[in-house]
């Protein structure tokens, strides 16, 4: 399949990567920024993203186990992503997906217990950026190692 557009407006572009880039450096932690982008994108079915993310995270020291186990991490243990990992992939699914049309109290509320304040608003505006970017890149269906822009 071929890209309908590779156009981005430049405008966007450079405001969707400053708010990833604030979001990121916020959270403060690029291995679990990492998770976060690869779960919404294996989600959203966004192959553009889910392959640079997974590359990122792999730079980022995620090992293989992980990023294997990432689409079934609910299923994958303690052992494998910590609470506060298990906290952020919650948040990241609810935000995602909306599947009552808003973030369950429950979800947030763990969340909120793993996450200071500002990790917390961090977290959430990455969230959804990369919900942006998958949107971006799916609706222009730019494949895997394609053009971004």
């Amino acid at each position: 399949m071929t890209a309908r557009t590779i156009r981005l407006a430049p405008e966007v572009r450079t405001a969707m990567q400053s708010l990833s880039a604030a979001a990121k450096r916020g959270l403060g932690d690029p291995a679990l920024a990492e998770l976060v982008q690869i779960r919404a994108s294996q989600l959203n079915r966004c192959a553009f993203c889910l392959d640079m993310h997974v590359a990122i995270a792999r730079k980022e020291g995620v090992s293989e186990r992980r990023l294997d186990l990432l689409a079934v991490w609910q299923e994958a243990g303690d052992e494998v992503y910590d609470e506060r990992e298990r906290a952020a992939l919650a948040l990241t699914e609810a935000v995602t997906v909306l599947t009552d049309g808003f973030v369950p109290d429950a979800v947030y509320e763990t969340a909120a217990k793993h996450f200071d304040e500002a990790e917390l608003a961090h977290l959430i505006a990455l969230i959804t950026v990369i919900n942006g970017w998958n949107r971006l890149m799916v609706t222009r269906r730019i494949p895997p190692g394609g053009p971004a822009w």
